[in-house]
């Protein structure tokens, strides 16, 4: 894929190729086919642009010009497969996040990360690290963070690269590396979730929301969630979804009632599933992904819920049949 524009001030400039860094711990033998080499980091490729971008369509999207990238190298100029790789796609990444700016601030009602089924059952072309920072909560703290931050945050954070690894993938100098990420990381630890519930805890919380949403129990529920909770819904407005984020116990419990009773069919069924490494609910109707729920739980309530039901983030989770 051909880019011939300039970059904008603060981009990452994809004409200049990444230069060659000494191989890291583990580099693939020489001898592999280009397809072969890529596909063993395609994992790897995959977490860091999922992370990054929010969406599995955005992040398939850099794995293929990425892949069309590395085509373009000549393999001896090439000593580090891994490293160039990393390279190549967190860089994509960071100007996609920059020049999708201006569609995050023109997109109706609140953004979310897209659902990611990752029960080891599901068919995914893509296996991705699953630990917390995979979760709903972890990818919308990254959103308070600009495109360089949050790839420097990750690369450090998440996926333990030295700062001069760092420096040259972002194009910048060891001691900017270490300053941007202890900026970003300040920010995310300001609101990061403290509290990890076992998973048991988190299943048994999920079945008692699960049954008082379906039963009307406004009573049920109240019971369930912390006195600060917030509810986050993403309709895109392409599917019914709250206009704004809704705060506190009463009024969080009577939005998410009062829009069940309204606009949810009665002949939807609900399923658990692991949602981006997490117990979550998907909701189906007429056998179709409908609205998927995940929540963090904060000294054994529901602290903070998420709702998706822009069709457009559902497309890849499974239907009730093929289950």
């Amino acid at each position: 894929m051909a880019n011939d524009k300039r970059p904008e001030p603060g981009e990452i400039d994809l004409t200049r190729e990444p230069t060659p860094v000494k191989p890291l711990a583990g580099a693939d033998p020489e001898d592999h086919s280009r397809l072969d080499l890529f596909n063993q980091h395609r994992s790897l490729l995959f977490s860091i642009a999922y992370r990054m971008l929010g969406t599995v369509t955005d992040a398939e999207d850099m794995l293929q010009d990425t892949f069309l990238r590395w085509q373009r190298v000549a393999e001896a100029e090439i000593e580090s497969p891994r490293a160039f790789l990393v390279t190549i796609i967190s860089r994509l990444c960071i100007n996609q996040l920059q020049s999708a700016r201006v569609k995050r601030e023109e997109y109706v009602g609140q953004w979310l990360p897209e659902p990611l089924l990752t029960e080891p059952s599901a068919d995914f072309s893509d296996p991705i690290q699953i630990d917390e920072t995979l979760s709903m909560a972890f990818l919308v703290l990254l959103e308070r963070l600009n495109a360089v931050e949050r790839a420097v945050f990750l690369l450090r954070e998440v996926f333990d690269y030295e700062y001069s690894e760092i420096a040259e993938v972002v194009g910048r100098n060891e001691p900017d590396c270490r300053q941007t990420f202890s900026r970003a990381r300040q920010h995310v630890n300001q609101m990061r979730p403290r509290f990890e519930p076992s998973p048991k805890q988190h299943e048994d919380l999920l079945l008692q929301f699960r049954e008082a949403t379906s039963n009307g129990d406004l009573q049920g529920l109240l019971a369930l969630l912390s006195k600060d909770v917030i509810i986050y819904t993403d309709g895109g407005g392409k599917a019914r979804a709250l206009p704004r984020i809704i705060y506190g116990r009463e009024n969080v419990a009577d939005s998410f009632m009062e829009g069940y009773k309204k606009y949810v069919p009665k002949d939807v069924i609900g399923r658990f599933a692991q949602i981006n490494g997490q117990p979550g609910i998907i909701n189906y109707h007429n056998g179709q992904a409908r609205t998927v729920i995940t929540f963090d739980i904060e000294n054994d309530y529901i602290d903070t819920i998420y709702v998706v039901t822009n069709p457009e983030k559902q497309g890849r989770l499974p239907s009730l049949f093929t289950q």
